[in-house]
Order: C-alpha cells, then sequence, then structure tokens
C-alpha cells in the first residue's frame, strides 16, 4: 500500500490520478476514467485514504478527492513516469497539437448548446434534427484528428489510451440518442477532452 513518500503501485497511481484530473468525484466516475471495476476502485481509494492521500466527502456534491499530500504525490509519480519512459519529448508534441485542437472543441460545444437567430443566442432545444446533424459531423471530423492526438499520447504513456474509449463512446452514446453525452455531464465528450486537458497540463508540470 502506498504511504506519503512511497512511489504508488501502477493502480494507486491510476486512481490518484484519475482525481487529479477529474475533480471530486464518485466510485462509478473514477471506475470509468481508470478502467478499473468499482470494487477495486473502492479498494484502492480506502487504501489512499487510510495513508492520507485521499478524502472522502458525504453529500450530493461530495466524492472521492485529493488532499494536498495526495496531490503532492501524484505530481512526484507522474513526473518520474514521464521522465523514466522518455516520454517528454513525445507528450510535448501531442500536447502542442491538443492546444490547436482545443479552441475548435469549445466552439463547436458551444454550437451544440446554443444557437444564434437573429443575432441573439438561444438554447438548442435539439427540435431542429437536421441541425443537430451538422454538428456532430463537424464533431465526428473533429475526433478523427483528436484520434491522432490520442495514438500518440497513448504510445507514449499507456495510460493515456483511455481517453480514446472514453471520446469514442461518448461520442457513440450521442449519435444514438442520448444527447447529453457530447457536453452536458460529467461523462460527455467534452468532460473527457477537459480531463485530459488537466492531464496534459499536470503530465507536463504546466500550471493552468
Amino acid at each position: 500500500m502506498t504511504r506519503p513518500g512511497h512511489p504508488a503501485t501502477d493502480t494507486d497511481l491510476l486512481v490518484l490520478h484519475a482525481l487529479r484530473c477529474g475533480g471530486h468525484a464518485g466510485l462509478a466516475r473514477v471506475a470509468a476514467a481508470t478502467g478499473l471495476g468499482e470494487s477495486d476502485v473502492e479498494s484502492e481509494l480506502i487504501d489512499l485514504a487510510v495513508a492520507g492521500l485521499v478524502t472522502h466527502m458525504a453529500g450530493d456534491f461530495g466524492g472521492w478527492g485529493l488532499t494536498d499530500t495526495g496531490r503532492a504525490l501524484d505530481a512526484e509519480r507522474i513526473t518520474g513516469e514521464l521522465e523514466s519512459a522518455g516520454a517528454r519529448t513525445a507528450v510535448t508534441a501531442a500536447y502542442d497539437v491538443f492546444l490547436v485542437l482545443n479552441p475548435e472543441l469549445l466552439d463547436l460545444c458551444t454550437a451544440w448548446q446554443l444557437r444564434s437567430g437573429d443575432g441573439v443566442m438561444t438554447a438548442n432545444d435539439h427540435s431542429d434534427r437536421s441541425y443537430d446533424a451538422r454538428v456532430l459531423h463537424r464533431f465526428a471530423e473533429f475526433d478523427r484528428r483528436a484520434a491522432v492526438v490520442c495514438a500518440e499520447l497513448s504510445a507514449a504513456l499507456p495510460r493515456f489510451g483511455r481517453y480514446r474509449a472514453r471520446l469514442t463512446e461518448a461520442l457513440d452514446r450521442t449519435a444514438s440518442g442520448e444527447l447529453e453525452y457530447l457536453a452536458d455531464n460529467t461523462a460527455s465528450y467534452h468532460a473527457v477532452w477537459f480531463e485530459l486537458h488537466e492531464d496534459l497540463l499536470a503530465t507536463l508540470g504546466i500550471p493552468r
């Protein structure tokens, strides 16, 4: 079991880093981020809590989160992983491409949530299927380019591979009619993309 000042196991790192990138979260969300089962995640979180690395808040807006000690250990462990893999150059190059794509993703999310009419922005109620289809087509084209970035990242550090799976799932669920999976819940394409951004910043030690 991990203790402050000692390296985390691979599973510990996945759980710690999921909380670093996604913020406070429940079991289901951490499991989705890591690809681990909920029982495994719960076991890890309990052990990490005993070690003083995570804490739990009850309530509808609670969940598991990092302590200051946990955040420091995550930063130390992630840096060690990056350097031992010799992956800094590859991750930095992928991050540069990510920064080019990021404004486009934000514009697409805005187009999905809002519509302009007579110079006035109004909420998109998704009643115009042809409009939504056009936005989804643009998302699909964007996603093909995002897949290249994800592939480069996972080749450099395998743990990045989980983002590709989560982005694909979110886009597939949106296309099947679960419209909130594009930009409006914690498992949406936009939310996963945001976590990827946080992960890149944390991995490279770049302040937000």
